[in-house]
């Protein structure tokens, strides 16, 4: 029997957004745009504050940015580009040492001879590359400190070479000159190849036959010439920018040393010929550019242009996390260079925002308008409002101490609607619809014909009844500057949606008419309500919001009228025949004339009003409280965080006239 190995290899999945990762949790994302939205931000814009700011246990794009620059900073204060010079001066000293060690200890030297030699190098240069370039002719007596020179031109080769391709450095230590042969055979080629392509003149089979000849030396194996030069670009314009953050001794002493890079001229001409190509095919790139280096750790010149390249990356990191010019996404994130830079965990950070921004709008909460702006969809707004009437109904609930009851539906006409059973649930059976319901997911599962129909709780839908007379309700709501800049603009908007939620979702019968009264007054629908910014012009015309309100009653006139009025000022604005606002600060006295005028008219068609006065203000308390006893209403003045639970409540009175009621039922 043959039995046969077979070997599994695992790793992390890196083709993009894990498909088996669960869903990102729009809520706290939702919930914060919404919030920024109702101050009168964009979506687009509230939406970038979020992802700026990140969440209550997740970095946002200013942290990973911190972090980013933290990175920067630390590579410019750890390190410094003397690590060639000290590592050349250091095989000098070795070099001199040797020599003289040897000169000492050689009987058999002329004596004439030996002070010529320790005379030449006792008077050196001071500079490294001067000395270095003074001894290329000298006849080392010593094997040791011959070898010790010989590495100073091996380690300019080397470090010349790891300038211009990452990594050449290791692998040509210990190097043979037919080594050396198939470097300089590489560099000649490649010169040829983007001459050719400068010109104009190459052709892919030009690239495959160097890459045929030469791909050993480009580990990232480029596919086409533009990746090729893409490559070398980057790194010979890091080189530059090394040299460039140099001082002028350091630059200096660097040149000076290059003619002895591995003994040989022709390697320093044809690395400038490199250049002069790069620099030609992509003069985008920044070659001009220095950096501050000012720490204690020595960099060599291959070193120091990797670093180079780190600091140009996190540069681009952090211009990608600003998302500051036009078009700009999260999918812009380069996230391996980030993990790369930062860490995995900033990487993973940066994926879980994009999938965010992205499921924002490709989820449905966020839609364009006419205009292409961006804008809160439908669905947001109900999921909103849910959250937003949850909230309410938990203040209810402390803020009165009642229990849970059930009275949505708990007597009167049926409203022709319906909704699932729940355990508790006392309201009759709506039988169409479940037996509807369980021949549905019978036929659904494959049932077997004539095996009967049985029921699950899940198939049971209970009637909606009324308990009270169906509603025309009007939402008049405040929206002169005070508002706003008091901190109620806010409040004020999460209440109109609480109860535009309640009023669609469970009391359908209901007529809800959203009606903002400023300099003048406009209905609104929630959307339209939601997404106004804060109004700097002054004026409280109360009088508009009436005359609306009535127009809307009379389009219902077989429901109870019910008015809930939001507001922190007196009347200051009016409404004259022509349709022309008049302003007066204070309050002028034919304002407030017509504005009762036009509540006693509302009164008489037995509206219920109810004043919400935000603010302490004694004229507005003096006012509000004739105008409620006109009309036998009522004056309720909460904080602005209570706001949305008064009028819900006040709402629900309006329904139940005085029965208990509760939240679970209409809050869910």
């Amino acid at each position: 029997m043959n039995i046969h190995n077979h070997s599994a290899r695992y790793g992390r999945y890196t083709g993009g957004p894990d498909p088996l990762a669960p869903p990102v949790d729009l809520a706290e994302a939702l919930d914060a745009v919404a919030e920024d939205v109702m101050a009168g931000y964009s979506p687009r814009h509230a939406l970038q504050e979020f992802l700026r700011r990140g969440g209550r246990n997740r970095e946002g794009l200013d942290d990973l940015a911190r972090r980013v620059q933290q990175h920067r900073n630390d590579l410019l204060a750890r390190h410094n580009l003397d690590g060639t010079l000290n590592e050349v001066k250091k095989l000098l000293d070795t070099a001199v040492l040797e020599e003289r060690k040897q000169l000492a200890r050689d009987a058999m030297m002329d004596n004439t001879e030996r002070a010529f030699r320790e005379l030449q190098l006792q008077n050196l240069p001071a500079s490294t590359a001067a000395a270095v370039n003074d001894l290329a002719s000298y006849d080392w007596q010593s094997g040791a400190a011959r070898e010790a020179y010989e590495r100073i031109k091996d380690l300019l080769g080397r470090e010349a070479l790891d300038q211009r391709f990452a990594g050449m450095k290791q692998a040509l230590e210990g190097a043979t000159e037919q080594d050396r042969e198939a470097v300089s055979a590489m560099l000649r080629d490649l010169n040829t190849l983007l001459d050719k392509h400068r010109r104009g003149e190459d052709t892919d089979e030009d690239f495959q036959e160097f890459m045929a000849s030469h791909g050993g030396f480009f580990p990232e194996n480029p596919q086409a010439v533009e990746e090729l030069i893409d490559a070398l670009a980057t790194r010979a314009a890091a080189a530059q920018r090394l040299l460039q953050s140099m001082s002028p001794e350091q630059r200096e002493e660097l040149m000076n040393l290059s003619a002895q890079a591995f003994g040989s001229p022709e390697l320093m001409s044809q690395l400038g010929q490199l250049d002069d190509n790069l620099r030609a095919l992509r003069p985008g790139e920044d070659w001009t550019g220095s950096e501050r280096f000012e720490g204690q750790e020595g960099l060599g010149l291959g070193d120091g242009t990797g670093v180079l390249q780190d600091i140009a990356e996190l540069d681009g990191l952090a211009e990608q996390l600003s998302q500051s010019y036009n078009g700009s996404t999260l999918g812009d994130l380069d996230l391996d260079a980030l993990a790369r830079q930062v860490g995995q965990d900033a990487a993973v950070t940066a994926r879980t925002l994009a999938d965010i921004e992205r499921a924002m709008q490709d989820g449905g909460y966020l839609r364009r308008g006419a205009d292409g702006d961006l804008r809160l969809s439908p669905q947001a707004m109900r999921r909103l409002g849910k959250s937003l009437l949850r909230d309410t109904a938990k203040q209810l609930s402390g803020r009165q101490g009642r229990r849970d009851t059930r009275v949505a539906g708990a007597a009167g006409e049926q409203t022709g609607s319906s909704r699932q059973w729940e355990f508790g649930d006392a309201e009759p059976w709506d039988v169409t619809r479940t037996l509807t319901n369980a021949i549905s997911r019978t036929a659904a599962g494959g049932g077997t014909p004539g095996s009967g129909l049985r029921l699950t709780p899940a198939d049971i839908e209970v009637s909606e009844t009324e308990a009270r007379t169906q509603a025309a309700v009007v939402l008049l709501v405040d929206v002169s500057f005070s508002m706003a800049a008091e901190g109620r603009w806010v409040p004020m908007k999460r209440t109109a949606l609480a109860l535009h939620h309640l009023v669609s979702t469970r009391f359908r019968g209901d007529k809800l008419e959203l009606i903002t009264f400023g300099r003048h007054a406009q209905a609104m629908d929630i959307e339209g309500l939601t997404a106004l910014p804060p109004l700097r012009e002054q004026g409280t015309n109360l009088h508009h919001g009436l005359l609306l309100a009535g127009r809307f009653f009379r389009r219902h006139p077989s429901m109870q009228p019910v008015l809930l009025v939001v507001t922190d000022g007196e009347p200051t604005a009016h409404l004259l025949p022509e349709g022309e606002a008049w302003f007066c600060w204070p309050s002028d006295p034919e304002t407030i004339r017509v504005t009762v005028a036009e509540l006693d008219r509302l009164g008489r068609a037995g509206t219920q009003a109810t004043f919400f006065r935000l603010g302490a203000d004694p004229s507005l308390e003096r006012f509000v409280q004739r105008m409620v006893r006109r009309v036998g209403g009522r004056v309720v003045a909460p904080e602005a965080g209570n706001l949305g639970a008064a009028v819900v409540g006040e709402y629900l009175r309006a329904h139940f006239r005085g029965q208990a009621f509760g939240d679970s039922d209409w809050a869910s």
